[in-house]
């Protein structure tokens, strides 16, 4: 029997699991901390000699979040980035010929686009996580990756990048772009951020790879923007060390649990073959990780993100699931404060450092 659980549920399962100290075989993971605290109790099973053989079939960027100290505990089945979709129609009605490159450039887009009338921005501010994707995007033009690996092993956040990102922000907050009471909408509701976006109520919106798909199911139409939706990679910051061909994202794959027989690894291993990742690329729900899969991609926004991706300098896992639970979900809860106007750039990272130290 299959039951397919919303992840949060799932976190929840598998959490109670694990606890009991008898993980399944096989689970679904998005690597990074939570994986770290997983290896770090003896829960999961070092892979890295059984998947030497095929493992340089895979994306380098898909693998990064589940190699935990240069050993690998997982495998990624799927991988995306963060990045702005937009409506190309009303980007053209606001006069707009193409995608912002840079913040400044991205401030003013938001400026002109609301003088006629259009919203900006879909923002599921109830959830939080969608917001955190500009504080972390933000935090990676202007300090580079390294700020970000830096902040992990130090467990401060208090620094001069980390607050710039805050207030780079709050430049975007302070234009109002958001659709009406989004402090209390969802992400995939009917009257959510994806609606938004999928009805054509807001211009652009950040979000993942499967930023489509949920705006075509959450619409009215249950058809989305079609060929109206472009997508663009987050801009620039002027002045920044961070690259624009630096990606922020991550994937679904599984981790093996520790008492898992040698077949667990071989039908991961049958899962990743090529010609099962381009069945699996083919539904338009999957943006594979094995490099020659690609050419299965059929939607042309989805080869953007997964040329992107393969092209990308570097790349980081969400901070919600780069950094321990406590941490990822204090940076949710700190950037919504941000937005909601109730906490300084300069609080919120003082909040985080607070977490991250007691952990």
């Amino acid at each position: 029997m299959i039951q397919p659980l919303e992840n949060e549920a799932f976190k929840a399962k598998l959490t109670t699991a694990t606890q009991a100290g008898s993980p399944p075989d096989l689970f679904q993971s998005w690597g990074g901390g939570v994986l770290k605290q997983q290896v770090d109790a003896g829960l999961v099973k070092d892979i890295t000699a059984d998947v030497q053989p095929w493992i340089g079939t895979l994306l380098p960027a898909s693998v990064q979040p589940f190699t935990i100290d240069g050993k690998i505990y997982g495998i990624p089945f799927d991988v995306g980035m963060v990045g702005f979709w937009y409506n190309k129609d009303l980007f053209a009605k606001a006069g707009i010929a193409k995608p912002p490159a840079t913040w400044a450039e991205l401030l003013t887009t938001v400026s002109t686009i609301k003088s006629k009338g259009i919203v900006p921005v879909a923002l599921a501010g109830k959830e939080k996580w969608p917001g955190h994707f500009y504080w972390a995007y933000l935090a990676m033009r202007i300090g580079g990756l390294g700020a970000l690996q830096q902040a992990a092993k130090d467990n401060n956040f208090d620094t001069p990048d980390f607050i710039a990102a805050g207030q780079r922000l709050k430049e975007l907050v302070d234009l109002q772009p958001f659709q009406k009471g989004f402090l209390g909408a969802e992400y995939g509701s009917p009257d959510g951020q994806a609606a938004t976006m999928g009805n054509g109520g807001a211009a652009m919106e950040l979000m993942g790879q499967w930023a489509p798909a949920v705006q075509n199911s959450s619409s009215t139409s249950k058809k989305g923007l079609g060929d109206k939706l472009g997508f663009f990679a987050f801009p620039a910051v002027d002045g920044g060390k961070g690259s624009v061909a630096e990606a922020f994202g991550g994937g679904n794959g599984f981790a093996v649990g520790k008492d898992a027989p040698a077949s667990t690894v071989d039908f991961l291993k049958t899962l990743l073959d090529v010609a099962n990742q381009r069945k699996s690329a083919a539904t338009g729900a999957v943006l594979p990780t094995v490099k020659d899969a690609a050419d299965a991609i059929k939607d042309p926004n989805s080869q953007v993100v997964a040329s992107s991706l393969a092209a990308a300098t570097g790349f980081q896992l969400y901070l919600d699931q780069a950094y321990p639970p406590a941490v990822g979900q204090q940076v949710n809860d700190s950037v919504a404060e941000l937005v909601a106007g109730s906490k300084t750039a300069e609080q919120i990272v003082k909040d985080i450092t607070k977490v991250a130290k007691s952990q």
